[in-house]
This record gives C-alpha cells, structure tokens and sequence, in this order.
C-alpha cells in the first residue's frame, strides 16, 4: 500500500509518503520553496499545496501520483466549528473541502476519489505513537488549533487510539502562546521559540494573576483565553532590546503553560495507567514544558515526535490510513526522511561550482582542529531531518568552551542575543556531564542540567539557569559526527560541541547543496563541510582570486 500525507491547512506545508507501512520521505515544503514555514497561516493560504516536496516524495519512491492508494489530508473540513474571532475562516474551510480537486490538479494522475481527510489532532496523535518506538502508549497533543478543538488526550493500544479528552475552542494553550508572542513584539505563529527563550531571564511574577486565565480543569483539559496583556506590560516593539517587564510576562505564561500541562498529563495517567507519554502538536515543541512533565509527571518515559508542529501531520496522516489496513512497520521512524546525495554527487557539486576542496582521510581529525581554534563549521550529511531541529545533518558546530561564541553564533544567523545555543554529546559521555533529564536524548526536545563541575567549561551552552537543551549522539544516528565529537575530545578533553541550525535569519534551514554553498558563501564560517568532503575558507578565497 502507497500512502501520500499531506499538510496544508495552516503552515509548516509539508508531505510524507509511506510504502508498505514503512516512511519512506518526509520533507517540509520550505526546504524547497526556500520560504520560511512555507506559508502564513491565514485562511487565503489555505489553498497552497506542498507541490515540490509532494512531487519529492514521489520521485525518491520511485512511485507516480496514480500509484497512490491513498492520499491522507491533514485536517477534515466536515468536522470543523464555526471560528467568531475569525470571519474569513469560511474560505479556509472551503478550500479544504476543495483539496481532492486541487490534489488532483498538482499531481497529474491521482484519483480524487482517493483523497481521505484525517482529522487534525489525530494525525498530530499518530505522528508520536504510530512514528514512535511504542505503539501501547498515552498521547497528549495541544498546538494552536484543529477543526473545533486545541487538545487531544488518548491512549493507543497496539497502534488502536482510544480518546479520552479533547478540549474545545476558544481555550487553547497555543493561541495563548501565540497571543503573547505578537505582544512582544515577534511574529506570531512562528516566534514562539523566542518567547520560551526570553522566559529564562524572567520570573514568574504574574503567575497567580494569569491563573484567572490559564488553568487546569478536573476534567483533563483546561481555561486557556488569552488576558489583556497591556495589564502586565506595554506592548513590545521588536528593537533589539529585550529583558525586564517582558521577560518577567514570558516567564509567568510559560510556568503556567507548564502547570497545565502537568496536570493534564497526570489526570491522563489516571485514566490510561499508561506507563509511556508520547506528546506531538505545537506545544510539544517546548523543550522546558516536556522536562517538566518528565521530571514531576508519573510516566517512565516521555517520548515526543521531532516533527511536533504542523509538518508532522503529514507523517501521522500517513501513517494513520497506513494502520487502519495493518500496515505499519515496527521501531520508530528515523527523522533524516529528508532528501539526500552520495559522495559522488556532492563532488560534482563542488567540481560543478568550481569551489577547492580536499575529501581528507581524517575528516574528523581536520575538522576538530578547525573547531579547536576556534573556527565555526558548516556541517552538511546525509538526509536532511524533518521537523525543526538540526541534528546533525544540517548545522552549524562551534567550540562550546569559548562564552564568546554565542554573540558570535547569534551574529552569524542574524538571531537575537537572548536566543541560546545547544550542545550536542556523545551519547556515552552525556551522563558524566548532564543531569536531571531523560538520556538518551536524541532529538534536543528537553533540558537538562549541567554538572556545575562543567559549567564553567561549557559556558556557549550553559544557559542563565544551568541548563542546556541537549542532543545526544550515537554511532548509530550520526556516525561521521560521533566520530567528530571524539576527535574534538582527544584534542580538548571536552566531548561537546555547539549545534545550531544550518541558516541565517528568517531562512529556512540548508536543505540541498546549493543551499549549503550560499551560506558558505555569505557568512563567515571557517570551513564547509559536504559528506566526507571538506571546503576551507582560505581555499576558498584563494580558488576566487584565481
């Protein structure tokens, strides 16, 4: 059976293609388009399909669009509710209605007969236990919004979902966020990230006020209707400041986001006994708020989905009609499902573009000297993951033992200088450096706290609070950087680098390697690397001069 996913309602476009029960692909439409979150979430957009990364999936199966058996779409206009604070949400729903023929139109072949709508939230469900390692689990999803509702609570048995809450619009702990988020002074529905950033340098001191407004109800969900803002702090202008008022307001919404988050999860361990949470959805997108749950909640093991926001849907809807005919291969899904070349092909990239480069022996070995003086490297290899985070495949690495480098990273991707940046560790090591958080931890969704005996040795990862947002490392997910990590040891006792995303702002991540040598060509890193080849900046500048 052939299965395509596809997300397109609000933003995050994405696809993924199962064959057999197995992923495939999955890709996000913005690495193609080279447009960040591939679309605005307004109702006028809702039309917009993931063309390019559609027709992708597709070729890297080796498949046709009348191949397809079936064709998932992440949201089901039939079960949606009528929105009073937004009067154009009749045209989105329209055009989901209209998503077989448009479908159809984009993919030359495909029945529209064969185009089936799974609801939002449950796609977002099936994206954490049907992609996860286990398929008996507890789920929790909470974004912004699906058709009438903010929040999912169920329990999966052998792949089976059973729900037991979901939470009604208005109330929503991500339209909540969201709300804050454009009062300051981000881009609402795409900053997000920021606001649980600036909550670090607050305190809470609003917290008892905004419960009025945000908290948990006896009956697994929650009140969740964003305040008038201005109550606690003026409305921020985005100009480069930050700290104070606004800060002390992020961090009151995010501990109360985590407050009801904990009791939802609690009150779903009473009704399911279940001894795995598997989360998805927007808000599971919030590192701290998950380490929270994992520290204070009762379940032995948290796992969430990578691909948390709306791109995940894809893969869940996929995976969804995949499981309702039995076909559903076991373990989790690897998240590199994203487009990839062998190292033939990334030297005739490089030849092709007439950029000097070497393919050494000892990668690892020349890279970590590079890192060890100091120089910032872009690391491009293998597939390219899909969800948000970098880990591994598309990053830029740093040396974490120099405080500098933060300024210095955040100066390079135009970021700013409040955002953090994360370690990754092999994994065997982690342990010995890291505390209070689920290990393994491979896709930098918690935060841990660093042994003050390595504190002051790791301060570009070390963030205000002793924490860092981890990513462990194996020989088993990243070889070539597990490899790199332990070179990077042997030279400075120090088995961490700093990860962070392969892009510059407001850009979409390093995707292919055309994308790689544009930013290799733009920003000032001392080194690309593309597989097992490696470009250095003064090559480089030399080969231009030539």
């Amino acid at each position: 059976m052939i299965v395509l996913g596809v997300n397109a309602t609000f933003h995050d476009s994405s696809a993924a293609l199962v064959v057999d029960g197995r992923v495939v692909a999955a890709a996000e439409e913005e690495r193609f388009s080279r447009r960040k979150h591939a679309k605005r979430p307004v109702p006028f957009s809702a039309w917009e399909l993931p063309e390019l990364s559609m027709r992708w999936c597709l070729e890297e199966a080796g498949v046709t669009a009348a191949d397809l058996d079936a064709v998932g779409y992440a949201f089901d206009a039939e079960l949606a509710a009528p929105q009073p604070d937004d009067p154009f949400d009749p045209v989105r729903i329209d055009y989901v209605r209209r998503a077989p023929e448009f479908l159809a139109e984009a993919l030359p072949g495909l029945d529209p007969g064969r185009v089936r709508f799974v609801e939002h939230h449950v796609a977002h469900a099936a994206s954490a236990a049907l992609a996860g390692p286990h398929r008996t689990c507890a789920v929790l999803v909470n974004d912004g919004r699906g058709e009438r509702h903010s929040q999912l609570a169920g329990h999966y048995r052998d792949g089976e979902l059973e729900i037991c809450h979901r939470q009604d619009l208005p109330d929503s702990l991500g339209l909540y966020y969201e709300s804050l988020t454009e009062h300051l002074g981000f881009l609402r529905s795409s900053d997000e990230f920021k606001v649980m950033a600036l909550a670090s340098y607050g305190e809470p001191r609003f917290l008892p006020e905004l419960r009025e407004s945000l908290h948990a109800n006896p009956d697994g969900g929650f009140t969740a209707r964003a305040p008038e803002w201005e109550r606690f702090a003026p409305r921020r202008v985005d100009d480069g400041t930050w700290g104070g008022v606004h800060a002390d307001l992020a961090a009151s919404v995010q501990a109360g986001v985590e407050e009801v988050l904990v009791a939802n999860a609690e009150w779903l361990h009473r009704q399911t006994r279940a001894t795995v949470l598997t989360m998805a959805g927007g808000t599971a997108l919030n590192c701290v708020a998950n380490t929270r749950i994992w520290r204070e909640g009762p379940f032995e093991e948290v796992w969430v989905q990578p691909a948390s926001g709306d791109s995940g849907t894809a893969l869940g809807a996929a995976l969804h009609l995949a499981r309702e005919q039995d076909e559903l291969a076991p373990g989790a899904v690897d998240p590199a499902a994203g487009r990839g070349w062998d190292d033939d092909e990334l030297a005739q990239w490089l030849t092709a573009a007439r950029v000097p480069f070497t393919t050494p022996e000892d990668l690892a070995g020349e890279v970590a000297d590079l890192l060890a003086d100091d120089g910032v490297i872009a690391w491009f290899d293998g597939r390219s993951e899909f969800g948000p985070r970098a880990l591994g495949r598309r990053s830029l690495l740093a040396n974490p033992t120099r405080a500098t480098n933060v300024e210095r990273l955040n100066d390079v991707k135009g970021r700013e200088q409040f955002r953090p940046v994360a370690p990754m560790i092999l994994a065997e090591r982690a342990a010995d450096i890291v505390t209070d958080g689920p290990l393994p931890s491979p896709y930098m969704l918690f935060v841990h706290t660093v042994r003050p005996e390595w504190r002051d040795r790791l301060p570009a990862v070390v963030h205000t609070d002793g924490t860092a947002r981890v990513q462990t490392v194996s020989d088993t997910d990243t070889p070539r950087v597990a490899d790199l990590l332990r070179a990077f040891e042997a030279r400075t006792g120090v088995p961490v680098l700093v990860n962070t995303s392969l892009n510059t702002a407001g850009r979409p991540m390093v995707d292919d390697p055309r994308d790689a040598l544009e930013l290799f060509g733009s920003a000032p890193v001392a080194a690309l690397v593309l597989g097992p080849h490696l470009v250095r900046r003064a090559d480089f500048v030399a080969g231009g001069d030539a």
